[in-house]
């Protein structure tokens, strides 16, 4: 039983759209920020967007801000991220976690290692 998996990546041409989903099995879903990080072979990770608990923070990484949207749905325990007008090097794994929720600053909740939930992520590849 996994506690977070993702799912709808896939092969989509430049300029096109993705929704990646993320089911949780956490009980602590609801009280937790919710992250979204892509990492490229040989590439370390990358923080791409993050969640508040209640849904009413969001922040995004530089690289993808105004084509990424997140959201979540505590009722069903599940997270979105969707994508618009992919490029190139959005091409990655994306991965969903979940961190405690210790207030809401930039320097906690854009670094991996305070992230204590994983899925094993979801391929997306952009073709050019």
């Amino acid at each position: 039983q996994v506690q977070l998996a993702e799912s709808g990546g896939g092969l989509v041409q430049a300029g096109g759209s993705l929704r990646l989903s993320c089911a949780a099995s956490v009980r602590t879903f609801s009280s937790s920020i919710m992250g979204w990080f892509r990492q490229a072979p040989g590439k370390e990770r990358e923080f791409v967007a993050a969640i508040n608990w209640s849904g009413g923070s969001v922040y995004y990484g530089d690289t993808v801000k105004g084509r990424f949207t997140i959201s979540r749905d505590n009722a069903k325990n599940t997270g979105s991220l969707q994508i618009n007008s992919l490029k190139p090097e959005d091409t990655a794994v994306y991965y969903c976690a979940l961190a405690p929720s210790r207030g809401w600053l930039r320097a906690y909740f854009t670094e991996g290692s305070n992230y204590n939930y994983w899925g094993q992520g979801t391929q997306v590849t952009v073709s050019s």
